[in-house]
């Protein structure tokens, strides 16, 4: 028997086949495109619809019990009275609430807004583009995120989960009801957004897919973050998960809700009491790219060279996407400090690794009381960037297979929906290496780690210039 695990990504959906042991047995996955255009980023909902649709016929067969869903965090769209979209779907990488952001970003509502929803305050939260939205004239009857409007045309019910909730900024995560004071800013009703239910919430499936019986649980899921550190074996309290491709995450399993005093940490329910604090970072694995662009030398071969290199004192701060975590800024950017005319690529590409880890450094910095690691990604698929980052975090990570993290979550909360497993704590997930850091570069990354954030803050004021 088999569960069917919808991720909604950002440019496809991957749909997996998961048994009770959290073992994949087939995958499928559907592109779909990401328009861009200056600050925005939007997918068509009927695309994404179509794509999970379609990959769910591919894998549809007698043995499912069930279907969950997952997906990014952080998208909004528009509904008319007859649940049809009138506004694309925004990403989390839409960040046209700039201006809606810097008004609120540092002053005391704000930081309110922040410790009551566990969101920061950041462009990419729903609760800016609502307030963009709103601004800009634009209404609609409903508001949801695309993960709500698949699970609408599975079951024919419009639902929102308290996983997805929390990354809102909509929502109080101390007493899981959409949040007055933040609807208010948002200019929508509570009436206007989907009841709020739990992550292992279970609806019928209404849908004619051939393959699939009609009436099987459709398990409402969460947020691919937060089911991230599910779905590798990182949900018991003090053990932590690392990804990274793009960009990447650092989040750390707690019980109860709760942020840092100085805001750097966002607050994500998984479910049953369990959460996680932590920080995505923008600027991940890009950093690479941009280096392998720039020099013109594949991106493989100079990582690897970025292995064997020294960065000889030079510091980056990799922000060529903006930061999330701890800063929460998109208007940074990004800057090489002590920068050479001897300096080689393959050092600069070493700094930029560098840059990239010890801003996830900075999160770990911000968490209390860490146990674990383990980590999961594409980009470490590249030797220095496992490497780099035990040495800045300062801890051994644990590596586990990249087959879909936030996908085995999911149904992960679909096998505990139908009773097949106790608590979504057991650990049914190995690691296949573990990375041991170097205690010298430990001491050498924490000595440097000061300079790192004294140096943001220096330039944080030419940012808005």
């Amino acid at each position: 028997m088999i569960v069917l695990a919808v991720d909604l990504g950002t440019t496809a959906t991957k749909v997996v086949a998961v048994d009770s042991q959290a073992r994949v047995v087939a995958s499928t996955e559907r592109g779909y495109p990401m328009r861009t255009s200056g600050l925005e980023a939007t997918h068509d909902p009927l695309e994404v619809l179509a794509a999970a649709f379609d990959a769910l016929r591919e894998l549809a067969s007698d043995d499912v019990r069930a279907i969950a869903l997952t997906g990014a965090m952080h998208t909004i769209m528009g509904l008319d009275a007859d649940l049809r979209p009138v506004t694309e779907s925004l990403s989390w990488a839409d960040n046209r609430a700039v201006e809606q952001t810097e008004r609120l970003r540092g002053t005391e509502e704000g930081r309110e807004l922040h410790r009551t929803t566990g969101a920061p305050i950041h462009s990419f939260t729903p609760l800016m583009k609502l307030a963009w939205f709103h601004e800009n004239g634009v209404r609609a009857a409903k508001w949801c995120e695309i993960k709500d409007f698949v699970h609408l045309h599975l079951t024919g019910v419009l639902l929102n989960e308290h996983s997805s909730g929390s990354g809102t900024g909509l929502m109080n995560i101390h007493t899981l009801q959409w949040h007055e004071p933040s609807l208010e800013f948002a200019g929508v009703t509570a009436d206007q957004l989907p009841p709020l239910v739990d992550p292992t919430h279970a609806t019928p499936l209404t849908a004619e897919i051939p393959g699939l019986r009609r009436g099987i649980p459709v398990v409402v899921g969460g947020g691919d973050g937060p089911l991230g550190n599910l779905g590798v074996g990182a949900a018991t309290p003090g053990t932590g998960a690392v990804s990274l491709g793009t960009s990447g995450a650092l989040r750390v399993a707690q019980l109860g809700p709760g942020i840092d005093d100085e805001g750097r940490t966002f607050s994500y329910a998984i479910a049953e009491g369990l959460w996680v604090r932590g920080g995505a970072i923008s600027n991940g694995g890009v950093v690479a790219q941009w280096a392998s662009e720039t020099f013109g030398v594949p991106v493989g071969e100079l990582l690897e060279q970025a292995l064997h290199a020294d960065s000889d004192g030079l510091v980056a701060l990799p922000y060529l996407l903006g930061e999330r975590a701890p800063w929460w800024d998109s208007t940074a950017h990004a800057a090489l400090l002590g920068l050479r005319r001897e300096h080689k690529p393959a050092q600069i590409t070493k700094a930029l690794v560098e840059g990239a880890c010890q801003q996830l450094a900075l999160v770990l910095d911000a968490v209390p009381r860490v146990d674990s690691i383990r980590i999961t990604g594409g980009a470490f698929r590249a030797r220095v960037w496992a490497q780099v980052l035990a040495n800045a975090l300062g801890m051994p990570l644990h590596l586990t297979e990249d087959s879909g993290g936030s996908a085995i979550g999911a149904a992960l909360l679909a096998w505990r929906a139908l009773g097949e497993i106790e608590s979504l704590t057991v650990d049914l997930v190995r690691p296949i290496s573990t990375i041991t850091p170097d205690e010298a570069a430990i001491k050498r990354y924490a000595a440097a780690r000061p300079f790192v954030a004294k140096a943001y803050q220096a330039l944080e004021d030419l940012y808005r210039v």
